[in-house]
This record gives structure tokens, C-alpha cells and sequence, in this order.
């Protein structure tokens, strides 16, 4: 079903297949009218997220985001989780830093319960005590497990040193601390304020037509608040850059973070940024820090590197795993590759390759209904335009060497980076 997305002939555009419907209440959705399969998939998001945590509450988005399904209505926990099963119903939700995203899958013969229940969940939550204590439990055992294990500890402590004080240098899951003095009644305010129709972006793939999906947002979402009462995030930078932290662990073996500055999604310069990423350290086989780190010193199995971008700020970060004694001499290497593609940018062979893997596997976001739905989704909220599939392989395919150059003459911050490594690292300390 989703291939005919991006294999329609050449005379008619991809988007042509996606139209933007308009609620008769005034909300908005893309939809993907496809009737191969009796399935409609529904991914959707609320703006806002965890940075609308509070310094004295993180992790209050995520909790609330986990107990939107733990009873609504009339309908307990346990008599909502019924609901969804007997009608073979795959509803979730989860938070991000920015957003707070929900997803609905269904047989198209079962859509009347499955968006009954979506909307008791995104309207009418309720919050039972019990729940609150149950899920909060289960959060804190997965903080536990976290707080041993060394990639988790890398990562948050990553966000902590560069985001001091501001929202996305708090944990988005919380802490041991802050969760439980999370109350019902945060739970509800939190809901209240950001579960809004102002916020909200949908996307819909599956079995239902434009009418009748025009028909069912109304339905769903259409007792929501108008607006969202967001509190302003402020754009950032992040703080340390050139600095290494170690975190003492009795592992063998040092997990390594790095990360420093990138471009934000609209930036005119991402696309050339992200072709550059890939050739640095976004393949897995072929990059420049697969065959500096592991091939030609084996230092470690995996060495990656990626862009983070997040509403407020650009980020490009790299990592890897590997023996405590040889870990000052990976981040050694890694560094260097990081200000020797910016220094001297990639060949022409490198791009050609990276064209060609960039190119030919964008399809493969678009094999199952519900990765089209996410991937409508992400464009969306990142703002691309409803056309965006139709030209992102073309932007790929015009980015050139001088592009790239000059992206590099933009990052010069990202030649320092700030390091965080989790380990008994020999010849490291921080500072």
C-alpha cells in the first residue's frame, strides 16, 4: 500500500496522492486515501512536549503522555485497555521534547470503537490514583535500569552540561526526584494546557475518505481548547563546547558521547548539512569514521554519528563504544575526522555514493501505512511543505561539494565539541 506512494508514474506528483483536509470545525489533517488494505493508521502530535516540563517538574509530559490510555470516561484502566484489545486497537502515546505524540491503528471495520476511544483518551483522561502510582512505579524502574546503564547516563548527562537552566536541559522521562511529587492535578493541568486544537498536527493513512475523516477530527478532537497555553521556549546554543566530562563507571568498556553545534531544521543549509553527516558518520559501512575507528584500527564495532533538530536549537553528534584503555585515543580520532571533513569537505566519489544510498532508500520510510503516516507527520511538524516528497530527493541530488564547503564555514563551533564519557577511561578526566 505505501510504495504507490513514491512509485506513481512520472506524469503525476506523489503529493497529488496526500490532500489536506479541513475539519467543518476547522481542523486540519493529511490523508493518504489508500483502500488496498482495511487499515487506517493515524499518527498525531500536540506542540509542546516536555519543554513544557517546569524546572521543578521534569518529567510531568511524559508521565501524563504514558496515562492518556490508562483509563478515560467512563472506562477505567483496566476497562479501557479491554476496550482496545477486544476491537484489536493499537493506540499509544509518548513525549519528546517538543511534542507530545499519540498513535491510532485499526481495521476499518472496527474505526467507530477505535476513534470513540481516541477521543475519551485525548478529552476525558482520567487520571485514577491508581494508575498514577502504577505507571509512575514502572517509570521509576526503568530509571533505575537507567541510572547503571552507561549509554543512558552519557546522554542525559550530555543535555544536562549543555543546556544549563534552560527546558532541553532537563531528562524528558524525569528523575527518581521529581516524579514522585507529581500530583493529578499537575496531571490534568499539564493535559489541559498543551492538549489543544491550536497545537495539534494529524496525519492519516488507511481506509477512510476525506469527508468522512473531516467528520471524525471534529469528533475526536473537537471538545479540545482552541488554543494551547504554551510557555515560550527560547532558542539556544549549547554550553561547553571543547570540554570533556567523565563519569566513573566500573564497565570494560567506555561509551563516548559528543555533540556540538548543527543546523535547525529550516535552516536553506540542513539538506547539505545532512549529506555531509552521512558521509562522515551516517552509514553504517561506509563512512569516514566506520573506516577510521573500526576498519583500520578497530578501536570499536560501532562509530556513528547523526543530526539532532530540535525546535530551538541545531545539534550533530557523534558516538561509540570501546575498550577503556583505548577510549582518549578514539574520541582522538573521531575529532579529527569531525574538523578534517570541515576543513577539506568530502570528494566527489564520497557524494556520489552518499547521492546514491540518500536517494535510493527513501522508499523504505514509506513500506507500512503507519511509517507514511509518521513520515507525514514529521513534515509537517518541521514545517517542509505538502509537496516536500515530491522534491526532498532532488534537493539531495543538487547538493554539491562547494554546498558543503560552505556549510562547513558556517559550523566553525562544531570543530570543539562537548564530550562526555561513561567508563573507567584510562589517561581521561574531565575538565
Amino acid at each position: 500500500m505505501a510504495l504507490s506512494l513514491l512509485s506513481a508514474s512520472a506524469a503525476q506528483s506523489q503529493s497529488s496522492r496526500i490532500t489536506e483536509v479541513t475539519s467543518p470545525g476547522g481542523i486540519k489533517a493529511w490523508l493518504v486515501h489508500d483502500t488496498t488494505l482495511p487499515l487506517i493508521a493515524v499518527e498525531f502530535a500536540f506542540l509542546g512536549g516536555a519543554a513544557q516540563d517546569g524546572p521543578k517538574a521534569p518529567g510531568l509530559a511524559n508521565l501524563t503522555a504514558a496515562l492518556l490510555d490508562e483509563g478515560a470516561g467512563d472506562l477505567d484502566a483496566q476497562a479501557f485497555q479491554s476496550a482496545l484489545a477486544d476491537a484489536a486497537v493499537e493506540l499509544r502515546f509518548d513525549a519528546g521534547r517538543d511534542e507530545t505524540r499519540g498513535s491510532l491503528r485499526t481495521l476499518s471495520e472496527n474505526k467507530d470503537k477505535a476513534f470513540d476511544l481516541l477521543r475519551l483518551a485525548v478529552t476525558a483522561p482520567r487520571f485514577d490514583d491508581e494508575a498514577i502510582n502504577r505507571v509512575r512505579e514502572a517509570q521509576m524502574a526503568v530509571l533505575r535500569r537507567r541510572s547503571t546503564d552507561p549509554n543512558s547516563i552519557a546522554n542525559e548527562r550530555w543535555f544536562a552540561l549543555a543546556f544549563p537552566g534552560h527546558a532541553y536541559g532537563r531528562p524528558v522521562d524525569g528523575t527518581l526526584e521529581s516524579l514522585p511529587p507529581l500530583t493529578r492535578a499537575d496531571l490534568k493541568a499539564f493535559a489541559a494546557r498543551t492538549l489543544a486544537r491550536s497545537n495539534l498536527r494529524v496525519a492519516v493513512v488507511g481506509d477512510i475518505s476525506a469527508e468522512e475523516l473531516g467528520r471524525r477530527l471534529d469528533a475526536v478532537f473537537g471538545a479540545l481548547p482552541a488554543k494551547a497555553d504554551l510557555v515560550p521556549v527560547t532558542d539556544v546554543t549549547p554550553k561547553g563546547l571543547g570540554t570533556t566530562d567523565v563519569i566513573s563507571l566500573d564497565v570494560p568498556q567506555s561509551v563516548i558521547v559528543m555533540g556540538t553545534v548543527g543546523l535547525e531544521r529550516p535552516d536553506p543549509d540542513f539538506m547539505a548539512a545532512y549529506v555531509l553527516n552521512h558521509i562522515l558518520g551516517g552509514s553504517a559501512f561506509s563512512s569516514r569514521l566506520f573506516k577510521e575507528v573500526r576498519e583500520a584500527r578497530g578501536l570499536a564495532y560501532s562509530v556513528y554519528s547523526y543530526q539532532v533538530a530540535l525546535n530551538h536549537v541545531g545539534l550533530w553528534f557523534a558516538g561509540t563504544a570501546t575498550k577503556n584503555e583505548r577510549a582518549g585515543e578514539s574520541i582522538s580520532i573521531i575529532q579529527s575526522e569531525f574538523r578534517r571533513i570541515l576543513d577539506e569537505g568530502p570528494t566527489e566519489e564520497e557524494l556520489k555514493e552518499a547521492k546514491s544510498y540518500l536517494v535510493g532508500s527513501y522508499a523504505l520510510r514509506f513500506d507500512t501505512s503507519s511509517k507514511v503516516a509518521g513520515q507525514l507527520l514529521q513534515i509537517q511538524l518541521d514545517d517542509l511543505g505538502i509537496d516536500y516528497i515530491d522534491k526532498r530527493n532532488a534537493l539531495i541530488e543538487q547538493v554539491t561539494v562547494a554546498d558543503m564547503k560552505r556549510v562547513a564555514q558556517r559550523l566553525t563551533d562544531a570543530r570543539k565539541a562537548l564530550v562526555v564519557v561513561v567508563g573507567r577511561p584510562a589517561g581521561l578526566s574531565g575538565g
